[in-house]
């Protein structure tokens, strides 16, 4: 850890998609959030792997299919880890699967690439040199990871054994808790926790790492990714002309306001707007 770490073992860090034809997923998302794009890869690597920023801080990446690899595009969620071996171990005994065991990434760091119980998908990264997004919870970054999964119960007891996470209630809905969470951003942010309660966030809110929805139709288990964005009808049209589809046309839900979007290659994402009770 250093003291410019925004993360701590448990803690979402990172997301990343895996394209197919990751230049055109690129002109998608920078055309979307503005996003600056550099491809990190050496000259005459395989594939890409474009990194992109706002304002000089590292939100996400997307990078090519790898050879082989089944096309499923969709967001990736990266779960910061004390030990990618370790943590390998721990999914396999609390009945997950192991896609990918940990391997290096260079000196930027060790990752792993796992499902959870019910198959839903999600990768750990131990980190070296890279130490996750710098940016988040504003336009154009990552402001939620969020589990959607039909046994809320399996995923108490392998969320909790693999990452230490508590389900609580939040409004309606659930999220999933770190208790060292909260006194992390505490230090980072002295009376962060007061500023929260005094806004009407409700108990524990600061400890919350994700969220996750218990599914009740045909789709697929999954981890998906939400990103904040300055208007929610502006972006989710702005999608349509750069050739996504709207999902879930925007609405209203507690201090946010909502669209579920499609890039062209069909992952789909959350746009949200902070509506704060008294703006």
């Amino acid at each position: 850890m250093t003291e410019q770490d925004r993360y701590i073992p448990g803690v979402p860090c990172w997301i990343d998609t895996d394209r197919r034809d990751p230049g055109a997923a690129v002109d998608f998302y920078r055309g979307l959030f503005d996003w600056q794009v550099e491809d990190v890869m050496p000259p005459g690597a395989a594939g890409h792997y474009f990194t992109a920023r706002l304002h000089g801080q590292d939100v996400a990446a997307i990078g090519s299919l790898p050879e082989g690899a089944p096309a499923d595009p969709a967001w990736n969620t990266y779960v910061w880890v004390q030990d990618a071996d370790e943590t390998a171990e721990r999914v396999a005994a609390a009945g997950g699967g192991v896609v990918s065991e940990p391997t290096d990434v260079g000196d930027a760091g060790r990752m792993a690439v796992f499902t959870d119980p019910e198959g839903a998908g999600f990768r750990v990264w131990q980190p070296r040199r890279h130490r996750g997004a710098t940016a988040v919870n504003e336009p154009g970054a990552l402001n939620f990871n969020e589990l959607h999964v039909r046994d809320l119960q399996a995923a108490d007891r392998f969320y909790g054994t693999v990452f230490g996470w508590d389900r609580i209630p939040v409004g309606d809905g659930h999220a999933w808790a770190l208790p060292a969470y909260g006194d992390f951003l505490e230090q980072r942010t002295p009376g962060m926790q007061q500023g929260m309660k005094e806004m009407g966030a409700p108990d524990r809110f600061w400890e919350v790492v994700a969220s996750v929805s218990p599914i009740t139709d045909a789709a697929a288990p999954r981890w998906t990714v939400t990103f904040g964005v300055h208007d929610t009808d502006a972006v989710a049209a702005r999608a349509v002309e750069l050739g996504g589809r709207v999902v879930v046309p925007p609405f209203d839900a507690p201090w946010v306001r909502l669209a579920v979007i499609a890039d062209p290659d069909g992952a789909e994402f959350t746009a949200s707007r902070f509506v704060p009770p008294n703006g």
